[in-house]
């Protein structure tokens, strides 16, 4: 693999000086690609006419349910959203005429499609190992009809480009892309103003939608967050300790920054005492374990909820119109490394690679579970409660919060971490009309689709998840594996939920279908490794004994 990349970082230097064609550029890059998606078997439609029948939907605004409706769909287009009266008095002569395709929804409620804003589509060439079919599947099993890819370290720009297209033209299963490269594997030298610029142009030439900033020079990366901004490209940041000291929230937000992701950079701009963290005196950056330790003892060092520094960092946030991609999902298991650890989906949803990848591993990013105390446990939890300070206030005072997942880590499942964040935000103090808007017309704000996806109305892309029962009541109707329910008919407990179609572009995907195809995947996996169905243990010996 590795020589594969030195000969595709040669062809592009070739291809940008004109000597090799884009056509054998991009057929060279398909060569290199080690993880083909197979073609699209699962969805039926789009049907020219489509009628969903007696639905209670919400529409991704902030707008309460209402219902029930008839909403008409044709081809890949919402046209009509009919009210047929109100509950219990439907009103026959309001509805539509017929369709060729028609769901009756009694019982359902339909939300618009979600956008996550922060995703990584990992392949077999990725530590994790996981098929990128596999993950494409878990993001629209959990109604993610879009997602922003921040960053695909096995890939090229080219690659992910492809790749969208394909998901695009629903030539494969998964939700539509957009592609953000890392600033550091753009392939170019980073160190200069210049040279800072000229790898955004590069990365706009080879169809990338924005950029995902996570370190470089401070001349290179401010440079290169205005050039970004010059060239009408997005742009999101991790803004990683090694950089903070001269580029935090408020410095690159100055640049032109459009979006962060997770918290670094945040409580740093609100220092009152100090101008650096305090490490520890034997703090090493790559001992992933003291990084992420000491990262839960960052937000106590900072401003005091309410003070000046606090406000005053807020307000400029707000008045740039800067947006917040929290991820709380990412550091949950810092907070209660059990409870992510032994959570009911990965029995039968997660590959035994990417189980591999989450074990205590001095090498596996995120995987810094080398000898997790109950004091650092505490340290988080406290660095959550202010962190969810900030962010529940900040969407209070009209900022854009967005959800995304940056799942494939810490024990953080695709499609899954995207549910529990959406949990998390209304531990923040979000409403659940609050989440939704956030999973939906914040996402497409954030991401510049708003005119085609993130809300129910007619003129906008038929991107929907439909499930059976209330999710804005229970959330966990929304997961893969459902929430449990006591049958009091039969006294005995019985799982419910899990989303009953996912749609995108018109196309309607079984969340049954979805779920089956999934785990069959992962019990092949399993069964290939001569390990049974169900729990896999994280030790391999059992020192209590």
């Amino acid at each position: 693999m590795k020589i594969g990349r030195i000969l595709l970082a040669g062809l592009s230097a070739l291809a940008l000086a004109g000597s090799v064609s884009a056509q054998a550029l991009g057929q060279a890059e398909q060569r290199e690609l080690a993880d083909p998606i197979p073609a699209r078997t699962l969805g039926e439609g789009p049907w020219p006419r489509t009628v969903l029948r007696n639905a209670i939907y919400v529409d991704g605004t902030g707008a309460p349910a209402q219902g029930p409706v008839d909403i008409v769909i044709e081809n890949d287009r919402i046209v009509q959203i009919a009210s047929i009266g109100a509950p219990g008095a439907i009103d026959q002569a309001r509805r539509p005429p017929k369709g060729e395709k028609e769901y009756d929804l009694t019982g359902h409620y339909v939300l618009p499609g979600f956008v996550d804003a922060h995703v990584h589509l990992h392949t077999l060439s990725d530590g994790q190992g996981v098929p990128s079919d596999y993950v494409l599947k878990l993001w629209l099993a959990h109604g993610i009809t879009t997602a922003r890819n921040v960053g695909s370290s096995e890939m090229s720009i080219e690659q992910q480009v492809a790749i969208k297209n394909r998901l695009a033209r629903n030539e494969i299963t998964g939700p539509r892309l957009d592609i953000y490269p890392m600033f550091q594997q753009i392939g170019l030298p980073i160190r200069t103003a210049e040279q800072g610029r000229a790898a955004i142009r590069d990365a706009k030439r080879r169809g990338a939608d924005g950029i995902k900033f996570i370190g470089g020079s401070e001349a290179a990366l401010l440079a290169a967050i205005d050039e970004t901004k010059k060239l009408g490209m997005h742009s999101t940041m991790h803004h990683a300790q090694g950089v903070v000291a001269y580029a935090n929230v408020l410095r690159t937000s100055e640049a032109g920054l459009e979006s962060m992701e997770h918290w670094y950079g945040l409580p740093e701009a609100m220092f009152t005492d100090r101008k650096l963290q305090d490490w520890p005196g034997d703090f090493v950056n790559t001992d992933e374990q003291m990084r992420f330790g000491e990262a839960g003892r960052l937000w106590k060092q900072a401003a005091r909820p309410g003070s000046e520094r606090w406000n005053e960092v807020m307000e400029t946030l707000l008045q740039r119109g800067f947006t917040i991609d929290p991820t709380f999902t990412a550091y949950l298991a810092s907070r209660d490394l059990m409870r992510m650890n032994r959570a009911v989906w990965h029995n039968e949803y997660t590959m035994p690679a990417l189980w591999d990848w989450y074990r205590p591993s001095r090498i596996n990013h995120g995987s810094y579970w080398f000898d997790w105390t109950t004091e650092r446990e505490m340290d988080w939890k406290e660095n959550f409660r202010i962190w969810m300070t900030f962010v529940n206030e900040y969407k209070n005072r009209g900022g854009r919060v967005t959800v995304g997942s940056d799942a494939g880590y810490i024990y953080n499942t695709y499609g899954f971490g995207y549910i529990q964040e959406m949990e998390l935000l209304r531990e923040a103090g979000f409403s659940p009309l609050e989440v939704i808007h956030s999973a939906t017309q914040q996402g497409a704000q954030l991401l510049g689709h708003d005119a085609d996806i993130g809300t129910i109305e007619p003129g906008k892309k038929a991107d929907l998840v439909i499930v059976k029962g209330n999710p804005i009541a229970n959330l966990k109707l929304l997961f893969a594996t459902g929430t449990l329910k006591l049958d009091d008919a039969t006294g005995k407990a019985q799982r419910v939920g899990g989303i009953a179609w996912t749609v995108k572009d018109g196309i309607f995907y079984e969340g049954k279908a979805l779920r089956a195809d999934i785990r069959a995947m992962v019990a092949r996996a399993k069964a290939e490794r001569g390990l049974p169905p169900g729990y896999m243990t994280i030790e391999q010996e059992d020192l209590t004994q």
